[in-house]
């Protein structure tokens, strides 16, 4: 026999070794670690709480709460009014953020050392100094503060992270393929939509994805800017001077579930698209 050679029957399996090992136990405590929060407000969103208000101790199970989850017109209300923040910041800084992010990605601009500049510095800056610079600027032009104010806000913090997305999917295309489309007889324009955009999309949905994050949890900007609207993040952090109504873990819940479908939805379409190239 070969000295190379495996016995018949048997099975030979890869020895992993001890740094890799020890890298995938790092790895699923981090996601553990990131994940626990979550699942404790999950779970307890099941949790039976006769004072109404949100204990860590467990009484037994109840889907109560989810059955009065819109329970609270003023929790309610501030819900939708994140939401339309979240969507509408998102989708304009989709909008604005794509064009720019091509711009930066593929050609050369008078300017374009500082846009990267102001891009980078918008997203490195503390969350407190982007809203009171944002709250002088309003109360210059004597903006009253309210929903308008809310978006606008959003929209400069979102741009810079979708434009940075975005970018570094259009990064790795091949311009070969804008050319193979020019030499087919494709305007730029037709290049853009049959060409170009199906291949950025899903960076465009990453973009989206974390612009909405980024948007509908936000404390700290909303705060210089709101006036006296409510988001559901101010909602929550004003409900905690005088205890926390279960709906909150509720409607947390039904955001966590969304994310993640929309999560899984971008993977599905970043595998088909990997797919499609091969």
């Amino acid at each position: 026999m070969p000295p190379d050679a495996v016995p018949a029957g048997k099975l030979f399996l890869r020895k992993v070794p001890l740094g890799e090992r020890l890298l995938n136990v790092y790895t699923w405590l981090t996601i553990a670690y990131a994940m626990a929060p979550i699942a404790v407000m999950v779970v307890f969103s099941f949790n039976q709480s006769p004072s109404g208000r949100i204990g860590l101790r467990w009484l037994g199970f109840t889907t109560f709460w989810y059955q009065n989850a819109f329970a609270i017109p003023d929790l309610t209300t501030a819900l939708v009014n994140s939401l339309e923040i979240a969507i509408s910041s998102t989708l304009a800084a989709i909008i604005l953020g794509t064009p720019l992010a091509l711009a930066l990605a593929r050609y050369r601009f008078r300017g374009k050392t500082v846009t990267d500049i102001v891009i980078f510095a918008d997203i490195a800056a503390p969350a407190v100094v982007v809203g009171a610079s944002l709250l002088s600027v309003f109360l210059a032009l004597n903006l009253p503060r309210g929903m308008p104010t809310i978006f606008l806000a959003h929209l400069a913090f979102n741009l810079a992270f979708v434009v940075v997305v975005i970018r570094a999917r259009v990064t790795g295309l091949d311009r070969a393929l804008d050319r193979a489309a020019a030499d087919l007889g494709a305007t730029p324009w037709v290049t853009f939509w049959k060409v170009t955009l199906p291949l950025i999309m899903p960076g465009i949905l990453g973009a989206g994805l974390l612009g909405f994050a980024l948007s509908i949890d936000d404390v700290i900007i909303t705060s210089f800017v709101a006036g006296q609207t409510l988001t559901f993040p101010l909602w929550v952090y004003g409900a905690e001077k005088t205890g926390t109504p279960p709906q909150v873990f509720v409607l947390s819940t039904f955001i966590f579930v969304a994310g993640l479908l929309l999560a899984g939805l971008n993977s599905l379409m970043s595998r088909r698209g990997a797919k499609g190239k091969t």
